[in-house]
């Protein structure tokens, strides 16, 4: 959870030849750079290996590795399995288990602690923010204008508003709607932020301050050109949010439009908690179509690649609900999402590299996605996870691997020449029994285009 005070505060195209750069804002890395070319056995004869290409000259890396242990492996899963198998990629069931990368739900930039947990249907409570708290009015928010009446000299605590019945509150709900459309922009932003803070904690405010009118109330402020107006706004209408019958009512009143626009034109908070709207919003399964189709995925994208920790977190999130749909992912892809997200899988210990690679799995579903992926130079990337990353991480990698090299021999020939093969045995013999599993695969996979460039060649 971030508080307001806190808010204020060219890839080139991959090819074969392994004196190729990646380049990222903030990664330099070499192709075959790393401890996996060492560990490579036909490293060493690396000048004649790059001058052949995985399936016309595959005999020379047969060659090469030959006496290796990788290929004693090899041999070990193909004796395993007389004839060639088809294998799938990772299931839905799968991926939803590996979702639980996204378990921090309530992390996002929100009121609530731990509500948006509760969302996710996400279990694992020890993944929530350490730095959740409530959000709070910031030293460097502006004064308000002084006005008249209730609004100006109401002074709520959240000890007052845990102590109050919901029937004693509706009279100060019904003052605070009739705030919203006054003509004093002072007295709508006093008005919307009381209203945030109710709704900040507790199911039954929520429902009366949705039952009593002020959703379509506080709509229009999204639009609103002062910025902290707009802020409390769109963090009123995220906690309202929270309970499912608001949902309805959210959407219904042309709220995810408006949302998309703070996506755009928001303080860092409001960005945030946009965000975390709309991902409340695509929770209900028939939303996350009309969500994308309004325009959200560029600028969640936008966020993902120039906002804060915090703001790209949030984009992330968003972004791996709405892309369970065909469509988003295709605009995710269109929209460049590839290249920040291979990029956050490159920069360990960031943090994100995990949501990453699960949004990432998500892009290679779809042809589109999987050519981006190989353009912007993930199979190497995914490949460095293997030596660097988590036992999880390692996990999401040969997932997403799967999916690139599956049905394609080419990216099968490059995963060979990033010294894909050696981390894979080693994950095969050592790694949790999914990660086993799926590395088994893929290595056979690896060895079924060997063997076919080695008939057709000879």
């Amino acid at each position: 959870m971030v508080s307001i005070e806190e808010s204020r505060s060219n890839s080139t195209r991959f090819s074969l030849n392994r004196n190729h750069q990646f380049h990222s804002s903030k990664t330099h890395r070499f192709i075959g750079r790393s401890m996996r070319t060492i560990r490579s056995n036909f490293s060493q004869h690396e000048n004649h290996i790059n001058t052949c290409t995985f399936t016309d000259k595959s005999t020379c890396l047969s060659e090469n590795l030959s006496d290796s242990v990788v290929d004693h492996r090899l041999r070990e899963l193909a004796s395993r399995n007389g004839k060639s198998v088809k294998f799938s990629v990772a299931s839905d069931e799968e991926l939803i288990d590996l979702s639980h990368a996204f378990s921090d739900f309530s992390a996002c930039s929100s009121d609530i602690s731990g509500e948006l947990q509760k969302l996710a249907c996400l279990p694992s409570p020890e993944y929530i923010h350490k730095n959740d708290s409530a959000c709070g009015i910031s030293e460097n928010e502006p004064e308000p204008v002084p006005c008249t009446g209730f609004l100006q000299r109401e002074n709520f605590s959240t000890e007052i508003i845990e102590s109050i019945s919901p029937e004693d509150l509706q009279p100060t709900v019904k003052m605070c709607i009739d705030g919203l459309q006054s003509p004093s922009v002072a007295v709508k932003r006093s008005a919307a932020a009381k209203l945030r803070l109710l709704a900040k904690n507790r199911a039954d405010n929520r429902v009366l301050i949705a039952e009593s009118g002020a959703v379509p109330a506080l709509v229009p402020l999204l639009r609103c050109s002062d910025p902290w107006t707009q802020e409390h706004a769109v963090t009123a209408l995220l906690n309202l949010s929270l309970h499912e019958d608001n949902k309805i009512l959210i959407t219904n009143a042309g709220a995810v439009k408006s949302l998309i626009y703070v996506l755009k034109t928001g303080t860092e908070a409001s960005k945030q908690n946009a965000a975390c709207a709309l991902l409340s919003l695509a929770l209900v399964e028939e939303n996350k179509a009309s969500i994308g189709a309004s325009g959200a995925i560029p600028p969640l994208v936008s966020l993902l690649l120039n906002g804060s920790n915090r703001g790209k977190k949030d984009a992330l999130t968003t972004l791996y609900k709405l892309c369970s749909v065909k469509q988003n992912k295709e605009r995710a892809v269109s929209a460049g999402a590839v290249k920040p997200l291979v990029e956050l899988v490159a920069e360990h210990g960031s943090g994100m590299t995990e949501k990453a690679m699960v949004v990432l799995n998500s892009m290679a579903a779809i042809q589109e996605g999987k050519e981006a992926i190989v353009e912007e130079g993930g199979i190497g990337v995914l490949v460095e996870v293997f030596e660097e990353g988590s036992m999880k991480g390692k996990e999401f990698a040969v997932f997403t691997l799967l999916q690139l090299c599956s049905d394609s021999v080419k990216n099968r020939g490059l995963l060979v020449r990033e010294g894909g093969i050696p981390p894979l045995v080693a994950l095969s013999q050592s790694g949790t029994a999914r990660a086993k599993n799926k590395a088994e695969q893929l290595l056979r996979y690896l060895r079924e285009s060997r063997q076919e460039a080695s008939t057709s060649t000879s």
